[in-house]
């Protein structure tokens, strides 16, 4: 009886899965809604064709929405207002805040365009262009981490803010039959307007660091938008800790340069976590700074060192290094970069140190 029960339970389970992929086919490629307008901020006005998300439609139409996931539902950055789209969708519910359904905000790439949109963008992403590039450089700082360096081709020059990021487009290829886009951080100074660099960790499986890694050649073509963000240096003169591991160093670099070439002094704590030493990476360049910004500190450590590392640093979780440091952070401000686990770990004892939570910075990729 137990076994029949299975199988039934079995049989209705794998009945309404074909069923639900066949109401999404349906819906992909069988609803035709005709063209649809969607009026921008009450001014802009476009005619698009309906079926499609909204985050897809608008980077048609040369309207960039930031989104780290490239539209899965997976990090919660392209929220917009849908004045007229109705209620938020069960998948859309994990990154919106009460408030924020109150006031109409949508996941751009929850939303099906199927009739006429009134949409509120920030009027900053009305600026954000696309941008044509080749790759000028390939590096290997690590066994997992490729620096990558774009120059750019059309437009031939990029204003961007230091500590901001770009969305890297891929093509087609064996790991995926469709254009998918990811977001990353620009490690290189604002000044350096023709080419940016990238510090891109290797993913097992994924689409974009898989492609990066093993397909990515010398002069091959890569598209970008941007640049997003508001993970850039506050002005004032508190003490600044920074904590970061793996690819995070990149948006961190890129403010430490700015800060050099524009003579900013202020003190500088920054706390690097890496596994062994093999994972680190910019020592040099770091040492280099130290010297450059007047009050600079960089202070890594290693989680688990190799024994053939002979490691004299510190060691240990990245965060309970800091926490070491820091009897007291309460007259601070922090800028933080890496997994969500880094994040929420170094946004507990930076609190726990007295630091207000609206003095902590970062980029949320969900």
């Amino acid at each position: 009886m137990g076994l029949e029960f299975l199988l039934g339970v079995g049989v209705v389970t794998a009945l309404n899965t074909v069923l639900a992929l066949l109401l999404v086919l349906a819906e992909r490629f069988l609803a035709d809604y005709g063209p649809c307008t969607l009026a921008l901020n009450g001014e802009k006005k476009i005619t698009v064709a309906g079926g499609r998300d909204l985050l897809a439609t608008l980077k048609d139409q040369g309207v960039f929405i930031p989104s780290a996931c490239g539209g899965r539902g997976s990090c919660g950055l392209c929220k917009v207002t849908v004045l007229n789209g109705g209620a938020p969708l069960a998948t859309e519910l994990p990154w919106l805040k009460p408030d924020e359904i109150a006031r109409h905000i949508r996941l751009a790439c929850q939303v099906r365009v199927k009739h006429d949109l009134s949409l509120q963008l920030p009027p900053q992403w009305l600026e954000i262009r696309q941008y044509r590039t080749t790759v000028s450089s390939l590096r290997d700082l690590t066994h997992d981490i490729k620096e990558v360096r774009l120059r750019l081709v059309d437009p031939p020059e990029i204003e961007f803010k230091a500590g901001q990021f770009i969305q890297f487009e891929v093509p087609p290829y064996e790991r995926s039959d469709e254009t998918v886009y990811r977001a990353y951080s620009i490690a290189s100074p604002p000044s350096a307007k023709n080419e940016i660099e990238l510090e891109i960790r290797y993913v097992p499986n994924g689409i974009c660091t898989t492609y990066v890694h093993r397909h990515l050649r010398l002069g091959d073509p890569v598209t970008i938008n941007g640049p997003y963000g508001d993970f850039t240096l506050r002005p004032g003169e508190r003490e600044i800790i920074a904590i970061a591991g793996g690819s995070g160093m990149a948006p961190l670099k890129s403010i430490l340069l700015d800060m050099a070439e524009k003579e900013i002094a202020r003190r500088i704590r920054y706390f690097f976590g890496a596994r062994a030493l093999r994972d680190l990476f910019l020592l040099e360049e770091m040492k280099t700074l130290e010297q450059r910004i007047p009050g600079f500190e960089f202070i890594p450590a290693l989680s688990k060192p190799d024994p053939m590392d002979a490691w004299n640093g510190e060691t240990g979780l990245v965060t309970d290094v800091a926490a070491r440091y820091l009897p007291d952070a309460s007259e601070a401000e922090a800028y933080l970069c890496g997994s969500s686990f880094l994040i929420q770990a170094a946004i507990k004892m930076l609190t726990s140190k007295g630091m207000p939570r609206e003095r902590i910075y970062f980029d949320d990729f969900g």
